[in-house]
Parts: C-alpha cells; sequence; structure tokens
C-alpha cells in the first residue's frame, strides 16, 4: 500500500511534458484517462488529483497546444477530450529536449564525487 508521502512531486513545467506527451502517444483523452496514464506511466509513483491536472489543461488550451471538445466518455458521462495541436507538437519537441538537457546536468551533479 502507498502513502503520500510515496508518491513524487511533480517539478514545475513536467506537468505540460507529460500531459503533451501523453497526448502525442495516444490520442485525444479525456482529462481522467490523462491522469491514470501518467500515473500507470510512472508506476504509481505520481499521483494526480483534479486541483493539479486541469488547471494546467486550462492553461495548455489557452497556450493553444491542446485543443478541447465535448464528447461523452467509456461510461456515457459528458467529458472534455484534448488532442495534441501542431503548435503542441511543436513544444513538446522543445520541452523534451530542455528537460533532457537540464536531467544530463543533474545527473552529472549526482553522480559527480566531492574530493578530499
Amino acid at each position: 500500500m502507498s502513502t503520500r508521502e510515496d508518491k513524487a512531486d511533480v517539478l514545475q513545467g513536467t506537468l505540460a511534458l507529460m500531459v503533451l506527451q501523453t497526448l502525442k502517444t495516444l490520442g485525444p483523452q479525456h482529462g481522467y484517462g490523462i491522469a491514470r496514464r501518467i500515473e500507470q506511466v510512472s508506476g504509481d509513483a505520481i499521483a494526480l488529483n483534479q486541483g493539479t491536472l486541469y488547471p494546467a489543461l486550462v492553461r495548455l488550451e489557452q497556450q493553444g497546444w491542446i485543443k478541447g471538445r465535448w464528447g461523452v466518455s467509456e461510461n456515457n458521462r459528458k467529458a472534455r477530450f484534448y488532442a495534441l495541436t501542431p503548435r503542441g507538437e511543436k513544444q513538446l519537441a522543445a520541452e523534451a529536449e530542455r528537460w533532457s538537457r537540464v536531467s544530463a546536468i543533474v545527473g552529472r551533479f549526482i553522480g559527480t564525487k566531492v574530493l578530499p
């Protein structure tokens, strides 16, 4: 059984990257589907709630990186489905490159031995 302490905090900017990649991989998804996929890929190390995810989806839509439309979910409920836009695909490439650089830099620090 995992606790909240077992869950990773999402660093600023990473949620957008994970949402964009999820939509690129799976195609249009509703918010619940996006959250479950992120949790699944993280091995349940990340737990997203509506208060975290939905404001991010609104921001991504306002930036033109995703587009939302109303539809019916697999549970026959009204849901907003989000899809990646061409502008979002370009942003995804830029964000992925940025995070690759940042993680490489942090990796150098973690792997660096302190000299006496």
